[in-house]
């Protein structure tokens, strides 16, 4: 090493971005430059291993000539991307005008904190800026509805606001049921888990309408048509009850709503369930006899499952199946709700009491709607874009772009890129990452809460969130002592520190070197019905929930299914990518070509397409052109293409997000249908 040279500093951090598993890192930096980043063992689920994405481009990610520096203002139309540098202190003067110019002619509800899951640390995603925006009296947003909304009201309907088992336990299971998870991309560590598992003899069945990598490795793919995954579930139960495979005392004790049910599972027997499914009857007897036979049992779901019309209760029927065997415990379980293992505090981090009585919350899918159209009073007229790139992941993609593009609606991006949601800002804000600030890290994937320290100093003028809002709170005049916390203080009001779970440390002290595992009240792992229990209303396992159908429409208080309705003959679902995370990495390199539009070779065959051809995907909403790809990973009748890339790898300026409905909803939360879009496909 020359005298010159800086020596490479290794420091501890987290992965923040929106995946279960939450990584711990070890990051190498060099003269202020991240220079290589690889997995710790200070998690030791994770235990040194990371995802190709996080351990090949977070170099560029932070030092990229994409990243956003210093303030900007727009000079050119709206999406032009066209700005020009600006200092702090005239952004937040201008943001101060143009949101008060609403303000004063609408009222504050006429502003609306336009935010999703960017980063998933307690203090990036929604703590200084939720204070913010209930002081200012901005309309709340009901976030949920796009993704993890309908995943988690259907567990907390049937268990409650509990922790199933930790992940942990697939490495030992005998049967790994990973359903509507495309795991080896958003998952890893379960994927790792079942893989020791089967090298110990155990099994493996994926659950999923695409044969992705997890399949293929999978001792059973079950490749269930979008939206029957309750009727699969249904069928199942109904045989193990044939087979005499039910528990009855742990159903007797344990489990409110059985008969009805299992009235419903009754109507669709293995031979029916099949024709609906696209399965072969075999299969499903398989899938039932393996269930019944495995001891210890872990289901490990996914999103994928929650977006479609039927999604709450493809779920709800799904994680019925251990509580019918009595296989919760033990080593059993369901890898869900693993976000309530924290004691986390939300009315203290993001003081809910500061916004004015009679409040609105809009629900997340609808805003385009409601900006294009403009169907509410008062209107929209000021945006704040943060953590979120709505452009790219909303349904709806064109109504959502004709809504960004009104010149009447004054919006601040705050952002680490120039996103295609960005280019519609009228300011433009730069934001830190990750590795730039300090944070403290629940996860929704396992029990291990972590905590990290800046590992460089941010870019530019660049600023973590917290410090963002503060500046805005300063501008506008709140004076509260809640706007003046630090960072430290903000974690400290994230989570209970005299819970017994933080073991007598300070949120704020946790060391950056090693997680901090949620255990029970005896001081073990979290393990539902070992020494955790349902927390509904009954203190059973509700397969009957008047909560969900108080809460939802009493549609709701069972399991059901809706067939598809359209004129359209192909369903196409969007998986995880392996280069992405949702949109974010989208401007990297690996993510600028179009992603691929699989088909099965039957439909195919009936369009006289070929694989390597470019094809035009549509529907009344919109139009992507795409490569095909002609392979027997999907079943006849889906097409598939990844979720999250940006406008600019489709000719036609679209995305697959063009062609997904805003208004058809789950049964559930509102949710978004994601993986329930009808469209077809024929010659660019």
């Amino acid at each position: 090493m020359s005298v010159t040279e800086q020596p490479v500093i290794e420091r501890a951090t987290v992965c923040t971005f929106d995946c279960p598993d939450t990584c711990s890192l070890t990051v190498g930096v060099e003269d202020g430059r991240i220079v290589k980043v690889r997995g710790s063992r200070a998690l030791p689920y994770t235990a040194g291993v990371i995802c190709n994405k996080v351990a090949h481009d977070m170099t560029a990610f932070v030092h990229g000539p994409q990243r956003l520096q210093h303030p900007l203002r727009r000079v050119g139309p709206k999406g032009s991307g066209q700005y020009e540098r600006l200092s702090w202190q005239t952004a937040l003067d201008e943001i101060h005008a143009g949101v008060s110019a609403v303000i004063d002619r609408w009222g504050p509800q006429a502003v609306l904190p336009l935010n999703y899951a960017g980063p998933h640390g307690f203090l990036a995603y929604d703590s200084m800026s939720s204070r913010f925006f209930h002081r200012l009296g901005a309309t709340q947003l009901y976030r949920q509805a796009l993704c993890g909304g309908v995943r988690s009201q259907a567990w907390a309907g049937t268990y409650g606001a509990v922790a199933g088992c930790p992940p942990e336990f697939a490495e030992h299971a005998k049967l790994n049921v990973v359903w509507g998870n495309n795991a080896t991309v958003s998952n890893l560590h379960v994927v790792r888990g079942a893989r020791r598992a089967k090298r110990a003899g155990g099994r493996l069945v994926v659950i999923d309408p695409m044969r992705c990598k997890i399949a293929e490795q999978a001792d059973l793919h079950l490749a269930v048509l979008p939206g029957t995954d309750v009727l699969l579930a249904w069928s199942v139960a109904t045989e193990l009850e044939r087979s005499g495979a039910f528990d009855t005392a742990f159903i007797a004790d344990h489990v409110l709503g059985f008969d009805a049910f299992m009235a419903r599972a009754r109507q669709w027997p293995v031979a029916r369930a099949a024709a609906a499914c696209g399965l072969r009857e075999s299969d499903i007897l398989t899938f039932a006899r393996w269930l019944a036979e495995a001891d210890p049992l872990v289901l490990a779901m996914g999103n994928g499952l929650e977006r479609g019309r039927n999604g709450g209760s493809g779920i709800r029927a799904a994680i019925a199946l251990p509580a019918l065997l009595g296989r919760l415990g033990k080593g059993s379980g369901i890898v869900l709700g693993a976000g309530n293992s924290f004691p986390k505090t939300p009315a203290k981090l993001q003081r809910p009491d500061l916004a004015p009585p009679g409040t609105r919350t809009l629900v997340i899918n609808d805003v385009g709607r409601h900006l294009a159209l403009e169907d509410i009073d008062p209107p929209l007229r000021a945006l704040f874009i943060y953590n979120h790139n709505p452009v790219v992941v909303h349904p709806d993609q064109n109504r959502m772009r004709r809504g960004l593009a009104r010149p009447d609606v004054f919006a601040v991006g705050i952002e680490l890129t120039m996103t295609e949601s960005m280019a519609y800002c009228d300011i433009v804000l730069p934001a830190a990452t990750n590795f730039e600030h300090a944070d403290l890290y629940p996860s929704y994937g396992h029990h291990w809460l972590q905590r990290a320290e800046p590992v460089i100093a941010p870019l530019g003028e660049a600023l973590p969130n917290t410090e963002i809002f503060r500046r805005l709170a300063a501008r506008f005049g709140f004076d509260e002592p809640c706007f003046k916390a630090t960072d430290a203080e903000l974690m400290d009001d994230a989570v209970d520190a005299a819970d017994p779970r933080l073991k007598g440390l300070r949120p704020s002290e946790i060391p950056t070197d090693r997680a901090l595992q949620m255990t029970a009240a005896d001081g073990k792992p979290m393990v539902l019905f070992d020494n955790v229990f349902p927390a509904t209303p009954s203190g059973k396992i509700e397969l009957v929930s008047e909560t969900l159908a108080g809460r939802w429409g009493a549609a709701a208080r069972l399991p059901d299914w809706q067939p598809p309705r359209s004129s359209h003959p192909l369903m196409l679902i969007s998986p995880a990518s392996d280069k992405r995370i949702s949109s974010t990495l989208g401007d990297h390199a690996g993510s600028r070509a179009a992603p691929k539009l699989h088909m099965n070779p039957r439909d195919a065959a009936a369009r006289n397409l070929a694989s390597g051809a470019e094809v035009r995907v549509w529907n009344d909403l919109g139009e992507v052109i795409l490569p095909l790809e002609v392979t027997d990973d999907v079943p006849p009748g889906v097409v598939a293409s990844e979720k999250g890339a940006w406008l600019s790898t489709s000719r036609t300026g679209q995305t697959i997000s063009a062609l997904v409905s805003s208004d058809q909803r789950a049964d559930l939360a509102q949710g978004a249908c994601f993986n329930d879009t009808a469209v077809e496909v024929g010659p660019a």
